[in-house]
This record gives structure tokens, sequence and C-alpha cells, in this order.
């Protein structure tokens, strides 16, 4: 299965997300692999920040931030159980080719009238790649979110009406997620940590259903 984060808004969390779904399935026995097909390469720099530290390797990282991606992908998959893509925060010839690739493709939003006008336009290259992979799936997912707000929850709303949908698991707004990443870590390994690792763990058990 090959999934690919993209929106064309920065700051949404992508980079997050890809990596703690990796490596959510990683530590229930998967191959994965994370492709960073942002020019910025915050994966690769988290990977090597890891190194650094001494963590113990749960998945490969590699920059492959071309055009092309989609012609790539196919033979750099091979012999994984899943490949997730962390896309450019923009709209790119890159995203473009990564939703031609993709099996799944998720658009994190925040809660704020911005992000809905940006996934406009990520919606559109969805529609766009659709003419060549006409069942391509889509799901938003609600990340950052303080949950509690009432912004929050007028998104939540609008996204619950969108097509395509949003998922129910939502992934809050959490110190953990960035101090933990400042050390190549994951929240899982952090003592503050606990929370945003189940919000996770849920995330990825549902992304496993949408493939079943």
């Amino acid at each position: 299965m090959i999934l690919a984060l993209l929106n064309q808004k920065g700051g949404v969390g992508k980079t997050t997300l890809a990596l703690h779904l990796a490596s959510c399935w990683a530590a229930r026995g998967e191959r994965v692999l994370v492709i960073d097909a942002d020019p910025q390469a915050s994966a690769l720099d988290w990977s090597e920040q890891r190194s650094r530290e001494g963590l113990p390797r749960m998945f490969g990282v590699v920059g492959l931030a071309r055009d092309m991606l989609h012609r790539e992908l196919p033979e750099v998959a091979r012999g994984y159980d899943r490949v997730v893509v962390d896309g450019p925060p923009r709209v790119t010839g890159i995203a473009r080719s990564a939703l031609i690739a993709a099996d799944l493709v998720l658009i994190p939003v925040q809660p704020s009238p911005l992000d809905g006008w940006a996934s406009a336009e990520m919606l559109r290259l969805v529609e766009e790649a659709r003419v060549f992979r006409a069942s391509l799936p889509a799901r938003f997912v609600f990340n950052r979110a303080s949950l509690r707000t009432v912004i929050a929850r007028e998104t939540a709303a609008a996204l619950a009406e969108a097509d395509p949908s949003a998922l129910v698991s939502r992934i809050g707004q959490r110190v953990a997620f960035a101090d933990a990443a400042r050390s190549g870590r994951l929240v899982g390994e952090i003592p503050s940590g606990r929370i945003g690792a189940q919000e996770i763990a849920s995330l990825a058990t549902e992304i496993e259903g949408l493939a079943t």
C-alpha cells in the first residue's frame, strides 16, 4: 500500500504524521518505507538526527523529490508492506506524481478557514488524478487540533459533510510531537507522549480498515 500525505498548505503536520504512522506499522511487524518527497527534506533530517542520537532504526527513509515519482515508486516500494510518501508543501509536479502513484491520499488539515481554502486546490488535483486512477481514494485527517475549541468543532462538522470525507480519528495539538522530533524520537518514546501515541495508533488502524 502506498499512502501519500499531501496538502498545498505548509505546516499542517504531513511529516509528523508520515513518520508516526510509519513507526506504528513498523512496530506491528510490517516492512515500512518513508519516501521524503519534500525538497525541504524534513523526514530525512529527522532520520539523521535519530541516527546521531544512537536510537534504533525502525524503518527506512529515502529522499525522492522528483516529478517522475510515480514511475520510480513501484520499483522502490518492492519488498515493503507499506510506503508512506511525505509530499511537498505546495502544488508541484512532485505532488501530482505522488497522486498518480498512491493507493490512498491523506489530506491533513487544521481547524482554520485557511486550511479549508488551501485544501480546495488539493481536491482539484485529486480529481485530475482520477482521470488516470478513477478509483483513487482520498480522505481528510484532522491534525494539530485543539479539539475542544469552537473552530475545531466547526471544522470537524464541515469535514464530516465533505467529499472526500474525513477520517474519524483525530490528532490533537500536542507539544509532545515537537519535543520528540527535536531528538529524532517519536511520541511513544517520551514520557509526555502517551496520548499522542494512542491517537496515532487509532489513525493507523482506521487507515488499515480502508484497505480491507
